[in-house]
């Protein structure tokens, strides 16, 4: 038979990182003086609640299935979070504090099983806002919670409010629910046994009205009866305000932690407005906008006008944010996004302790950032590294290690060209980079000891001279000399095997990156260059096979083979290999039965080089564009790469234009795939160039602007409102 819950527990409903919640709970907690405080999370996590003294919120509990690390999951914690004001209340009187939610052991396992079971579809918040005439359940939760003065009749109006919801809503409870419901009354239960004194339970609303009565403890136990467990094992990671928003798809996230960090820092100092707009304007002055002291004064004045017109009893984040922008921003949008990104979500990050359990692997990656004074920022920061200062190196090899395994810290910035020496990155530490570290430390115990494995491991398993390039090319990044030895021995073995021209062309340019900047980083440029020619000889003397009477697809593959292979020789070949090269495209522009992709594109580089001028590559043009058949992919192939060439020379112009011109509908709709991307290549500045010389006609018998011709303008006018429509 069901019985109420003794009276000596005291049940607090909280939301889930909200301020209004955590300062009720710290008063709760202090007029109860409990023996005994129970908190919503796995508890698994009990053994690290002794750490809490040694964490710096935001931080997050990460418990992961120690057979599968890659199956984890973390719970979060910011200082405003009321689970993390009991735990810190708990530490600080030596009151004993426990999770008591469904294990975590129970939740990783029946992750397997969520997409079979319908999920809750009730959203507490937003049916309380709307039964209160609010359109924005935020806006409501701020009225409501946040600016509430009196903790005890905020947890009895929540509780009174979550108990109506769930017999209004008792039939949409998901089973999952159900089941942690009934694990948090064995919590309930294990903690009346353990002490005569009173007992204070933390957790979400939601829960509250399910733990007011407790039925028979059989009825719980058959719930949680025959669930699925892992073994699980688990640390305290740092997390960082911008993961808690509900906008990083956190699915307990709040719109705007950085403002609810203020708001929990600010109240008890009564200021909270005023300090807020002081901070929004030195954010806009950090990024050189006008911001004065007196605009400020005039923000708050205008918030707490706002505030006052619509009833509300202190100025909230609508207020603030409306105010911000008609005096701070001008109404500008843009700098009001900045303010945004840097108080409203925020940018702080958490930190952990030395004290805390982490994997070798983990303290080893801490004392590498430590020792090359490496950042690990919550946002996105630039970083450029100069290969020839020794502490630039060790960084360099620090993030390709990490990018082995699967801990991508630091993106490479492509969009900036700095020389052999120099690279740019761009460094940003996610929270959930703690969970791929968890996976990486079954390869070892260091970063460098855990990269040096996994790359052996895919130079044992390449099965194609690609991958071996591609694991070679990152072994002399992360200057590993035995992983290099490996990865070398496999290419060598994958080489003698490939019967594939534009596979062995294929991996040309990460091996001629490889051997171009391998001096750089340790390695012996030699040993990689006679790889590399190797590769480039029996790749040149298959090529113009692999081109003839070869479908579309295989076509596009044996143009991105020769583009790069032309790169790589251009990069680290000798000249004795450049003419081996070159003899290969000469060949393949001259077989007939070559598809038109490459052979144009051969063509076009050989002219680029100077080994054709431009009356014969204007013949071969010709020849190509008056058989009707493989001549757009000629030309398309021809027109890859930049336009400038082209435009300069007349005589080729003429013959492209004129083919073009003189194609019908049919045959023009046909061609224009491939030449559409043949010219989506060419930069704006290009296209503008050969819309200049359409204009003024060719040099050669070319058209002038002063001649008209009004049936061929209609006509293609016609085409192509014709195509549009189509569109």
């Amino acid at each position: 038979m069901t019985r109420p819950l003794p009276d000596r527990v005291t049940l607090l409903g909280i939301r889930h990182h909200g301020p209004g919640s955590a300062r009720m709970v710290v008063a709760a907690l202090g007029a109860l003086r409990p023996e005994v405080v129970l908190i919503e999370g796995p508890p698994e996590g009990d053994a690290l609640l002794a750490h809490v003294r040694d964490l710096t919120p935001p931080v997050a509990l990460l418990l992961h299935d120690e057979a599968d690390p890659a199956r984890a999951a973390f719970w979060p914690f910011a200082e405003f979070s009321p689970e993390w004001q009991a735990m810190t209340w708990a530490d600080a009187n030596g009151v004993p504090v426990r999770f008591f939610d469904l294990p975590a052991a129970v939740s990783l396992a029946d992750e397997e099983r969520d997409g079979e079971e319908p999920r809750a579809v009730v959203d507490p918040l937003g049916t309380l806002a709307e039964a209160a005439g609010f359109d924005d359940p935020e806006r409501w939760w701020e009225d409501v919670v946040e600016h509430h003065t009196d903790p005890r009749g905020l947890a009895e109006a929540v509780v009174e409010a979550m108990t109506a919801l769930r017999e209004e809503f008792a039939d949409q409870v998901d089973a999952r629910t159900l089941r942690r419901e009934a694990r948090m009354r064995q919590g309930v239960r294990d903690a009346l046994k353990s002490t005569a004194g009173p007992v204070a339970v933390v957790c979400g609303a939601w829960h509250v009205p399910a733990l007011r009565d407790l039925p028979p403890a059989a009825v719980d136990a058959a719930a949680l009866k025959g669930l699925p467990r892992r073994k699980v094992s688990g640390t305290w990671v740092p997390w960082s305000h911008g993961r808690l928003a509900s906008s990083s798809g956190y699915g307990a996230g709040v719109t705007s932690p950085g403002w609810y960090a203020h708001l929990w820092e600010t109240a008890a100092k009564g200021d909270g407005v005023a300090r807020w707009f002081a901070r929004a304007c030195s954010v806009l002055r950090s990024e050189d906008l006008p911001a004065s002291t007196a605009s400020a004064v005039e923000a708050v004045r205008l918030a707490d006008t706002l505030a006052a017109l619509r009833g509300r009893p202190t100025p909230g984040l609508s207020e603030v944010t409306e105010a911000a922008l008609a005096v701070l921003c001008g109404g500008d949008e843009v700098p009001l996004r900045l303010v945004h990104e840097r108080l409203v979500i925020g940018e702080r990050l958490g930190e952990v302790g030395e004290g805390v359990p982490r994997s070798p692997l983990a303290v080893d990656l801490d004392r590498l950032r430590r020792k090359l004074r490496m950042p690990a920022p919550a946002f996105v920061k630039p970083m450029r590294l100069d290969l020839r200062k020794d502490v630039d190196r060790e960084r360099s090899k620090l993030l390709r290690r990490l990018e082995v395994l699967g801990v991508p810290w630091g993106t490479p910035d492509t969009t900036r060209t700095l020389g052999t020496f120099a690279e740019a990155w761009q460094l940003h530490w996610k929270p959930e980079f703690a969970v791929a570290l968890a996976g990486a430390a079954r390869h070892g115990t260091t970063v460098e000891g855990a990269a040096r494995h996994v790359l052996v491991e895919r130079a044992a398993a390449a099965g194609r001279v690609v991958e071996a390039a591609e694991v070679l090319n990152r072994s002399v990044g992360c200057e590993i000399e035995a992983a290099v030895t490996a990865s070398r021995l496999a290419l060598d073995r994958c080489a003698a095997a490939a019967t594939d021209a534009l596979e062995l062309l294929a991996a040309l340019p990460d091996l001629a990156t490889t051997v171009r900047y391998g001096s750089v980083r340790g390695t012996d440029p030699e040993l990689l260059r006679v790889a590399l020619h190797g590769l480039l000889a029996r790749g040149a003397v298959g090529l113009p096979l692999a081109c003839r009477n070869v479908d579309d697809d295989t076509a596009e593959r044996a143009l991105a083979a020769v583009d790069g292979a032309d790169d790589a020789v251009r990069l680290a070949a000798d000249d004795a290999h450049r003419g081996t090269w070159r003899k290969a495209l000469a060949t393949l522009t001259t077989m007939p039965d070559a598809h038109g992709l490459p052979a144009g594109r051969a063509t076009r580089l050989l002219w680029e080089e100077g080994v054709l001028d431009s009356s014969e590559v204007a013949v071969r043009l010709h020849r190509a564009v008056s058989h009707h058949a493989g001549a757009t992919a000629f030309v398309a192939g021809f027109l890859r790469g930049s336009a400038a060439l082209l435009a300069a020379d007349p005589r080729l112009f003429t013959v492209v234009d004129e083919w073009l011109t003189g194609l019908s509908p049919a045959d023009f709709d046909a061609a224009l795939p491939l030449l559409r991307r043949a010219v989506t290549e060419f930069s704006a500045s290009e296209r503008r160039l050969l819309g200049d010389r359409v204009k003024a006609g060719t040099a050669q018998g070319g058209s002038r602007a002063e001649d008209w011709d009004e049936a061929l303008a209609t006509r293609l006018a016609d085409h192509v409102r014709a195509l549009l429509a189509d569109a």
